[in-house]
C-alpha cells in the first residue's frame, strides 16, 4: 500500500545507521548484501518494463499513464504466476518521491496570468463539477453500502479530472490554442487549488474523524491563509534569489538549488502538519514565477519522468483482477456517472457564464476522464487506514477506461452539440442564444467593467495584506515558548507577552497602513453609487463624507478584534493592551510615509514578478 506519511520509515533509517555494516569501511567492489541487490533487480524489472510498455502505447498513440498503470500490473503480484517484485516496501518509497515531483511539476505549470484571462467560466465550471461529483460519488458509495469515508473518497476521487492526460491529448490533437481548451487548462488549474483543499481536508478527517462543517470551514481558513502568505511572500524572494544563482555558475547549480527549495519548503509545511503534496505542489507555483523557468522545467524533467514512471507502475503493482471482476456493476455505474456528470456540469458551468452551448459541450466532453489525483487521493485514503482496498482498482480501471474514451469524447463535441441543436425545441434553442448574447452585452460595458476591476483589485489587495496581517500574529503565537526559552527566560511573563504583542503590531503596521488605504478608496466607490444626487439633493456631500469616513474606520476595529482573536495566547493584560494599541496608533502616523513607501516597493516588486514574460504564451 502506498504511504504518503512523511516519517513511516525513520526507525527503519536509525536501525540502518546503527547495524555494524556502516561501522565497517566502504570499498569500491565490495560485494553487495541480498537487499541491496534485490532492490536493484526490483527496480531493473519496473523501469525495464515500464520501458518496453511506453514504447507500445507509443506507438499505438496510447496515453503513456496508462502503460505505466499495466507495465505493474504486469509484474505485480496478483497478476502473475512468478513474483518479480521482492522489496515494494523501497519501491513505495520512490513512488513517494514520484507523487511530490508530480506535484512539484503541476505547480511548475501554475499559471495566474492565464487563470485571470478565464476567470469566471472557469471558476464556476470548476467548483460546481467538484461539489456535484463528490455529491455523486457519496451517492454511490451509499447506494452500494459501504462505508461513508469509502463514499467520501470516492466523491474526492471522481471529482478531479486528469491534467497530465488531457494536456497530452489536446496536445495530440492539435487543440491547445482553441478558446475551449483554454477554458479547460483554467479549469483544470482551479481544479488542482482545489484538489490541495480536498487532499487537506481527507487527511484531516482521516486523522481526526471529524466531518462537522465547522472543522472543514476551520480548516479551509487556515490553508487559504497558509496558501495567501506563501504566495506572496514566496513569489516576492525566490525569483530573485533563483535569478541570483543563475547568474553564478551553470545548470547544475541551479538544479541542486532548486530541489534544497523543493525538499526543504516541503518538510516545512510536514512541520506545519499539512500533506507533503501541498508544499511541493505550492514551491512549484512559487518557483514557476521564476524567469530560469524553462531550464528548471528543463532540468527537473528526467527526475519527474523517473519518478512519476515509479509511482503510476506501483499503482499497477496494487492492481488486483479479482476486485475488478468482483466490482464490476460499481466500476461500470461510476464509468457512467464520470463521463454524464462531468459533461452535464461543466457545460452548464460555461454556459452560464455566457460561453454558449457548442463551447460548453466542448469543454465538458474534455474533462469526462480522471487520472493521477484519483490515485493520490485513493493512496492518501490507504496510507491512512480509513479506506477499503477495493477503491484503489475501482479507481484504476474507472480512470483506464475515461482515459481511452478522452479523444472519442472531444472529437465528439461538436456532432454532438449539432445533433442537440436539432433535438433540443426552437424556443429553448432561441432563449439559450438570447442568454448568452445578454451576457455579453453586460460584460462589454467598458465603464463597468472598469469599475468592477477596480473594486475586485482592492478586495484582493485587502485580503492579501489581511492574510499578511493574520500571518505575523501567528508565527508570533507560535514563537512564544522558544523565544521565552532562549531570550525572555528572565522576566515575567506579562512582560513577555507585551514584547511579542508589541513587536507583532509594529510589524504589521504596513500592511494594516495599507488595508485601511484601500478600505477608503472602496468606501468613496460605494459613496458614489449608493448616493444619487438626485434623491438626496444638498445633503449628497455630506452623506457620501460620511459613508467613506465610516466603513474604514469600522472595517479597522473588525480587524482589530480579528488580530486579538488570532494572538488570544500573547494577549497583554487589558490596561497594557490598550495602550499598545495607542502607541501603534502614534507610530503610524508618525512614519505614515514611510510605511507607505516600504509597502509600495514590495507590492511594486511583486507586480514586476508577476508582469514577466509568460512561459506559456504561445498557448494563450
Amino acid at each position: 500500500m502506498l504511504n504518503l506519511k512523511p516519517y513511516e520509515n525513520t526507525a527503519r533509517i536509525n536501525n540502518l545507521f546503527q547495524s555494524e555494516t556502516l561501522k565497517q569501511p566502504i570499498a569500491i567492489g565490495t560485494a553487495m548484501h541480498e537487499h541491496e541487490i534485490a532492490f536493484i533487480q526490483d527496480l531493473a524489472i519496473i523501469m525495464a518494463t515500464a520501458g518496453f510498455i511506453t514504447i507500445i502505447f507509443h506507438k499505438i498513440k496510447q496515453p503513456i499513464v496508462l502503460g505505466y498503470i499495466i507495465a505493474g500490473a504486469i509484474i505485480g503480484p496478483y497478476t502473475p504466476t512468478v513474483i518479480f517484485i521482492n522489496d515494494l516496501d523501497t519501491i513505495q518509497i520512490f513512488s513517494q518521491l514520484g507523487v511530490i515531483f508530480l506535484m512539484f511539476s503541476l505547480g511548475l505549470e501554475f499559471n495566474l496570468r492565464k487563470l485571470m484571462k478565464v476567470g469566471l467560466p472557469a471558476l464556476v465550471a470548476a467548483v460546481l463539477e467538484i461539489l456535484v461529483m463528490i455529491w455523486i460519488g457519496y451517492k454511490i458509495g451509499g447506494f452500494f453500502h459501504w462505508s461513508s469515508v469509502d463514499s467520501l473518497f470516492l466523491g474526492a476521487m471522481i471529482a478531479i479530472s486528469s491534467t497530465t492526460i488531457i494536456a497530452k491529448t489536446l496536445s495530440e490533437l492539435s487543440l491547445t490554442k482553441e478558446h475551449f481548451a483554454q477554458l479547460i487548462f483554467g479549469i483544470l488549474i482551479i481544479e488542482d487549488i482545489l484538489a490541495i483543499a480536498i487532499l487537506a481536508i481527507l487527511s484531516s478527517i482521516g486523522t481526526s474523524e471529524a466531518f462537522g462543517l465547522s472543522h472543514i470551514a476551520l480548516t479551509l481558513g487556515k490553508l487559504l491563509l497558509f496558501l495567501t502568505v506563501s504566495l506572496s511572500i514566496g513569489i516576492l524572494i525566490v525569483p530573485r534569489f533563483l535569478s541570483y544563482v543563475a547568474k553564478l555558475g551553470g545548470e547544475e547549480t541551479l538544479l541542486i538549488t532548486v530541489l534544497g527549495l523543493f525538499f526543504g519548503f516541503s518538510l516545512l509545511v510536514v512541520k506545519l502538519h499539512y500533506s507533503i503534496v501541498l508544499g511541493a505542489f505550492i514551491i512549484g507555483a512559487i518557483i514557476a514565477e521564476s524567469r530560469q523557468i524553462n531550464a528548471i522545467e528543463r532540468l527537473i524533467g528526467p527526475l519527474r519522468d523517473m519518478f512519476s514512471a515509479v509511482f503510476f507502475v506501483t499503482i499497477g503493482l496494487l492492481f488486483d483482477p479479482h476486485v475488478v471482476v468482483q466490482y464490476a456493476l460499481p466500476i461500470i455505474v461510476i464509468t457512467i456517472a464520470v463521463v454524464f456528470g462531468k459533461v452535464l456540469t461543466c457545460s452548464f458551468g460555461v454556459f452560464i457564464t455566457g460561453q454558449g452551448e457548442r463551447t460548453g459541450l466542448r469543454v465538458g466532453m474534455g474533462l469526462a476522464q480522471i487520472g493521477e489525483f484519483s490515485f493520490i487521493i485513493a493512496a492518501l485514503g490507504l496510507s491512512l487506514n480509513v479506506t477499503s482496498k477495493f477503491l484503489y482498482p475501482i479507481a484504476v480501471s474507472v480512470s483506464a477506461v475515461t482515459t481511452l474514451l478522452t479523444p472519442y469524447l472531444i472529437k465528439l463535441a461538436d456532432p454532438s452539440a449539432n445533433m442537440l441543436k436539432k433535438i433540443l425545441p426552437r424556443n429553448v434553442t432561441y432563449v439559450m442564444r438570447v442568454y448568452t448574447l445578454w451576457l455579453h452585452a453586460i460584460q462589454s460595458n467598458r465603464q463597468r467593467s472598469e469599475i468592477k476591476y477596480a473594486v475586485q483589485k482592492s478586495l484582493i489587495t485587502i485580503l492579501i495584506n489581511l492574510a499578511l496581517v493574520g500571518a505575523i500574529f501567528i508565527c508570533t503565537s507560535y514563537l512564544q515558548k522558544p523565544l521565552t526559552e532562549l531570550i525572555f527566560s528572565k522576566l515575567n511573563i506579562e512582560l513577555t507577552k507585551t514584547i511579542l504583542w508589541s513587536t507583532a503590531l509594529i510589524f504589521s503596521l504596513p500592511f494594516l497602513i495599507a488595508i485601511y488605504r484601500k478600505l477608503q478608496a472602496l468606501s468613496m466607490i460605494l459613496a458614489e453609487f449608493s448616493i444619487r444626487r438626485h434623491v438626496v439633493g444638498r445633503f449628497t456631500n455630506n452623506a457620501r463624507k460620511v459613508i467613506s469616513e465610516t466603513i474604514p474606520v469600522f472595517s479597522m476595529v473588525i480587524i482589530l478584534l480579528f488580530m486579538l482573536v488570532l494572538s488570544s495566547d500573547i494577549l497583554p493584560r487589558i490596561e497594557l493592551l490598550f495602550v499598545i494599541i495607542a502607541c501603534g496608533i502614534i507610530v503610524a502616523l508618525l512614519l505614515w510615509n514611510w510605511f507607505v513607501k516600504f509597502h509600495s516597493r514590495l507590492q511594486i516588486s511583486l507586480m514586476e514578478t508577476m508582469k514577466k514574460k509568460d512561459k506559456h504564451s504561445p498557448q494563450d
